[in-house]
């Protein structure tokens, strides 16, 4: 990222303050709240950008976790989530305050709230980026993010299954382009264990939402008790209550109690993965899997659904396996295969491990959001950078 650093150290001997980038994006604490968060770490850590976060209140924003991000050192401020006209009349006085260069509004429907307070408080320059492959986009609102890209300077897909489904929505190819989501590689780096030193089971770490199957994995996981396959499963993550009262009630249904720890919010995940052999992503649709990244950081078999996203990360039977999208059987085949397959579960683990690393870092994506904020703040087209995702 040459030059970044190079304007911006030009800037600093001329006294110009960094540019200013404004991060909004729901308070969910989804994938895209962690996207947002880590990208607004990296603008402190660079020093190249000046950047606020700020999050659209939702039911499960813990005031704890926001507070912890402030005690982090970073900008953060929360905007009322129960009106989007009251959601883009405060993000539109934030932006008026803090006057941002560019505001990268995250997430659907996020992305149309952040940009319409960026109109009316007439930032200089939006972004918007996609988080998954499949939004549910009503004819209304598609219309409305299809007008709002006029005005925008840069559509980016976290991936290249995302960038496809907004070419295909009819959003400008001149305009769009594709950046994948990186993970902190720090807790993974060194020796991890290997899989015949971890606790032989599961872990699925993935909020409870409509998105996301815990249903096949529990119905997978009573196959394998058939089958005389008895592994633990954790899963790990908050989301709605009524998806995870649902999990639970599965759970009792099929008698697995024994074998299933919902433990919610955990701090840290790194450790969690590196215990035990299996990482699974059980899903029906994704943009790019960041707890399927992890997992295979963690030097985990990964098992995933076959849906967009997944199959991007996923070589089958290379770094990992596809089980195919809400089949509990298929599902249930994979996990058997790496529970009684010691040698090949280890070979996969081992090359997910070193894709994990070599292509989904962090320095990695924070780099490509950064050029891409020079370009367009600079007033040179994109078209380097988005040939490059191509």
């Amino acid at each position: 990222m040459p030059a970044v650093a190079n304007r911006v150290d030009a800037d600093a001997r001329a006294g110009i303050r960094a540019p200013r980038v404004l991060h909004f994006v729901t308070g969910g604490f989804s994938g895209a709240t962690q996207v947002a968060i880590d990208l607004v770490e990296a603008h402190r850590a660079s020093g190249n950008f000046d950047a606020k976060l700020v999050l659209r209140r939702k039911r499960n924003t813990e005031s704890g976790r926001v507070e912890a991000l402030r005690q982090k050192g970073l900008d953060v401020e929360v905007v009322a989530g129960w009106s989007h006209a009251v959601t883009i009349w405060q993000l539109a006085r934030i932006c008026r305050r803090f006057c941002p260069d560019i505001l990268v509004a995250h997430g659907f429907s996020d992305h149309l709230w952040g940009r319409y307070a960026g109109l009316l408080a007439k930032v200089p320059h939006m972004i918007h980026v996609e988080h998954n492959s499949r939004e549910r986009y009503s004819r209304c609102r598609l219309s409305q993010a299809l007008w709002l890209s006029k005005c925008t300077d840069a559509i980016v897909g976290c991936s290249e299954g995302v960038r496809s489904s907004l070419l295909a929505r009819g959003f400008p190819a001149e305009k769009t382009m594709a950046i994948p989501n990186g993970i902190r590689l720090v807790p993974y780096q060194g020796p991890v264990p290997e899989l015949a030193a971890r606790i032989p089971g599961i872990v699925m770490a993935a909020r409870f939402a409509r998105q996301k199957d815990h249903e096949t994995l529990l119905r997978a996981l009573a196959l394998l008790r058939d089958r005389g396959l008895r592994p633990t499963l954790q899963f790990a993550g908050g989301g709605k209550m009524r998806y995870k009262h649902a999990a639970q009630e599965l759970c009792n249904q099929l008698g697995l109690q024994e074998q299933v720890n919902f433990i919610g919010f955990c701090s840290d995940v790194p450790a969690l993965l590196m215990q035990h052999r299996i990482c699974v992503l059980a899903t029906h649709y994704e943009g790019m899997p960041l707890s399927l990244i992890e997992g295979m950081a963690a030097g985990c078999a990964v098992v995933g659904s076959q849906v967009v996203g997944v199959q991007e990360v996923i070589d089958h039977r290379y770094n990992g396996l596809l089980a195919e999208h809400a089949s509990p059987s298929s599902l249930a085949d994979a996990l058997e295969d790496l529970l009684r397959d010691d040698v090949g579960a280890q070979r996969m683990a081992d090359a997910a491990r070193r894709d994990a690393i070599g292509h989904y870092s962090m320095e990695r994506m924070t780099s490509d959001y950064e050029s891409l904020f020079a370009t367009i703040m600079s007033g040179r087209p994109s078209q380097e950078t988005r040939a490059g995702r191509e």
